[in-house]
């Protein structure tokens, strides 16, 4: 967001934006413990009904950005443009600290939403943040749900995470969410949320704009 705005704003020609986590040893490991973040077998299983944790992972990714006038008359290689950005802070608006906010979240994706200029209804792929938590997955729904409303036909919005793919990446978890939705545009063809089977059944799909 901070990207985008200082090329909006002219602060700067080009920028780039991502984020890197390495952790050492590599051979910490995890121990799981009920209801809380990590996976009890080492796999993060998005919005399922066996989704009972995540799993950390290392990695670092990066993407340039420029106003689109500026890559086209430079001959870049578009690999996507950025319509519209949304950020916030749920601050005390939500249940315990590690909670996420579904209020907060559904004000963020719709600030992106209208400053985008996109109707919900226009969106066929939401990468999500799908950390496979008990807590978390259920609150990202019901905040996604809240942003897009009630729409006219159900199930036509797909929903995919990358941390199924390759675990959570912390502060490049955004980034890399980024550039698999960029490869999935470019290819046509959305990865596959890995473990999923079937749906967490505290989440309403049926009744909803989204299908994992």
């Amino acid at each position: 967001a901070e990207a985008v705005d200082a090329i909006r704003n002219n602060r700067c020609d080009v920028a780039i934006a991502g984020g890197s986590s390495i952790t050492a040893p590599i051979n910490s490991g995890h121990l799981y413990q009920e209801g809380s973040m990590l996976s009890p077998d080492g796999h993060c299983r998005s919005f399922d009904a066996e989704g009972k944790g995540t799993v950390f992972s290392d990695g670092a990714g990066a993407i340039l950005l420029k106003s689109l006038e500026a890559a086209k008359r430079d001959g870049d290689i578009i690999h996507g443009i950025i319509k519209g950005v949304g950020a916030n802070n749920d601050g005390g608006n939500k249940g315990s600290f590690t909670a996420p906010s579904a209020e907060g979240q559904a004000g963020a994706i719709s600030k992106a939403l209208r400053d985008a200029g996109i109707n919900p209804s226009e969106i066929s792929y939401v990468e999500t943040h799908g950390t496979a938590t008990p807590v978390g997955d259920p609150i990202e729904m019901e905040g996604l749900q809240m942003a897009f409303g009630k729409q006219p036909k159900n199930g036509y919005c797909a929903i995919g995470s990358i941390k199924s793919n390759m675990g959570h990446l912390t502060a490049a978890a955004g980034v890399a969410g980024v550039i698999k939705t960029i490869l999935a545009l470019k290819n046509r063809q959305i990865p596959p949320s890995l473990g999923f089977e079937r749906p967490n059944p505290t989440i309403d799909f049926e009744n909803s704009p989204f299908f994992v």
